[in-house]
C-alpha cells in the first residue's frame, strides 16, 4: 500500500508506513453516499483520515434538528481525540460523497512492541501537531455561532474563509442548507439575509461561491 502524501506521515519511510500496515495500525475503507461511518455512542479505537470524497461532522438532537459542525475536505482527519481517549462519540460521521478513508488504528499503533520503531515517536508528534490544528478549525466555528445576528455569523464565517485562502472569491463546503446548519440559522433567514448583503454591495454569490466585496462591483 503507497503511503497517502499526508503530513500525519511527515518524516516517515515507504518502508516505515508499509511496516505499521503489516502490525494492523493502517487500514483502507471506501464508503458510498450517506453512509455514516461512526454514530453518537460509538467506541472507536481508530482516526481516519479522508483520501477523497467529503464527510460532515454533525450533531442531530433528540428532534431530529441538525447542525453540521465540521466539513472534512481530502487530507483532512477526524475521529483523533475520540481514539485517544476511548470515550463515546459526541457526533455523528457522515460521507456526504463517495470517500475513502484511511484509517489509523491507535490501540495496535501504542502497542508497547512498536515504542522502539522510528517511525513511533515520529507518527505520535505527527498527531500532535494534526490535533492542534483541529482545535483551531472548531475554535473558528465556535466564533461563528457566537454572533448574536444571522449577519455577524455569516460575516464571521465568510471572513475566515477569505482569510484561510488568502482570497476574497472562494468556494464554500457547503450547500445553502448545509450552511445553515453550520451556522445555526434557519435555511430561509440566511437566504433573506444574503440577499439583503448582496443588494446592499457587501458581498456577491452564485450558489457557494462568494466574492467579498470591498467596493460595490469589485468582483
Amino acid at each position: 500500500m503507497k503511503m497517502p502524501d499526508h503530513p500525519i506521515f511527515a518524516g516517515i519511510a515507504q518502508e516505515e508506513y508499509e511496516e505499521m500496515v503489516r502490525r494492523g495500525c493502517i487500514r483502507l475503507a471506501d464508503y458510498p453516499k450517506e453512509e455514516v461511518l461512526l454514530r453518537t455512542g460509538d467506541k472507536t479505537e481508530e482516526f481516519g483520515i479522508l483520501l477523497s470524497g467529503k464527510i460532515h461532522i454533525e450533531n442531530i438532537d433528540l428532534w431530529g434538528s441538525r447542525m453540521i459542525l465540521h466539513s472534512i475536505l481530502p487530507g483532512g482527519a477526524f475521529g483523533e481525540t475520540y481514539a485517544f481517549c476511548q470515550a463515546p462519540m459526541m457526533v455523528d460521521v457522515l460521507a456526504v460523497e463517495q470517500s475513502q478513508v484511511l484509517w489509523v488504528r491507535l490501540t495496535a499503533l501504542l502497542s508497547p512492541q512498536n515504542e522502539r520503531e522510528g517511525w513511533y515517536h515520529k507518527l505520535l508528534r505527527n498527531v500532535l501537531i494534526l490535533s492542534t490544528q483541529k482545535n483551531l478549525a472548531w475554535s473558528s466555528r465556535m466564533f461563528c455561532i457566537s454572533a448574536k445576528t444571522i449577519r455577524g455569523r455569516v460575516m464571521t464565517y465568510l471572513s475566515s474563509e477569505a482569510l484561510r485562502t488568502g482570497k476574497r472569491q472562494f468556494t464554500i463546503p457547503f450547500d445553502r442548507q448545509q450552511m445553515a446548519d453550520y451556522l445555526n440559522v434557519e435555511r430561509s433567514a440566511l437566504s433573506k439575509e444574503l440577499g439583503k448583503m448582496q443588494r446592499e454591495g457587501i458581498l456577491t454569490f452564485r450558489k457557494n461561491t462568494f466574492c467579498l466585496l470591498k467596493t460595490a462591483g469589485e468582483c
